[in-house]
């Protein structure tokens, strides 16, 4: 593909730098939801996590304030189908607790993407989330032993579940703007 890039003779160096990160990944994925948004699809993606029962009805209730606004009227027209997205894919099985327990597409997706050795190794708090899922999580010891909490926020969820009610949607809350209520019903990944 590389040599039929530099072949065309309206071949632009800019473009091809901003591009560089523009691929696809083969993978195979353990999980993938159908497309589409509905209240089925939101209860899958709380029980394929084994959310407890007050974070699937968060999850429901910001489903409903997405279905009743309307898009916003702020930045560019945004045509969407909402109905031909899929909202879930889960890539593996488990979260690798050292970084030659990640599946090799996975860790060839980040090497595209340049993230140095060092980087992906000896961080003291890492966590690499590829589709739906955090793949890859540590924290170092010491830090641990201080108390901090460090974790992807499917296991916070389940093991911290007091701070996450807490906190959870605090900052920008589902009834913020359609899209804020969309993250909120099929949020998936991130850190804690």
């Amino acid at each position: 593909m590389a040599s039929q890039v530099t072949q065309d003779h309206d071949f632009n160096p800019a473009i091809a730098e901003i591009n560089k990160y523009d691929f696809h990944t083969e993978t195979h994925e353990v999980f993938k939801a159908r497309k589409g948004l509905d209240a089925e699809i939101v209860a899958q993606i709380s029980e394929m996590k084994g959310e407890p029962a007050w974070m699937r009805k968060i999850r429901l209730e910001s489903l409903a304030i997405f279905e009743s606004k309307p898009m916003p009227h702020w930045g560019g027209k945004i045509d969407l189908d909402f109905q031909d997205i899929y909202y879930y894919l889960k890539p593996t099985d488990h979260q690798g607790k050292t970084w030659d327990d990640v599946p090799e597409e996975i860790k060839q997706t980040f090497d595209r993407l340049g993230i140095p050795e060092a980087e992906k190794k000896f961080l003291a708090g890492v966590k690499a989330q590829f589709e739906s899922e955090v793949v890859y999580g540590s924290l170092k010891e010491d830090l641990a032993k201080q108390g901090v909490i460090f974790t992807d926020t499917d296991t916070a969820v389940r093991e911290h579940g007091d701070l996450v009610r807490e906190h959870f949607g605090s900052v920008i809350p589902p009834s913020d703007n359609k899209f804020a209520a969309l993250n909120t019903a099929v949020w998936s990944g991130g850190s804690f």
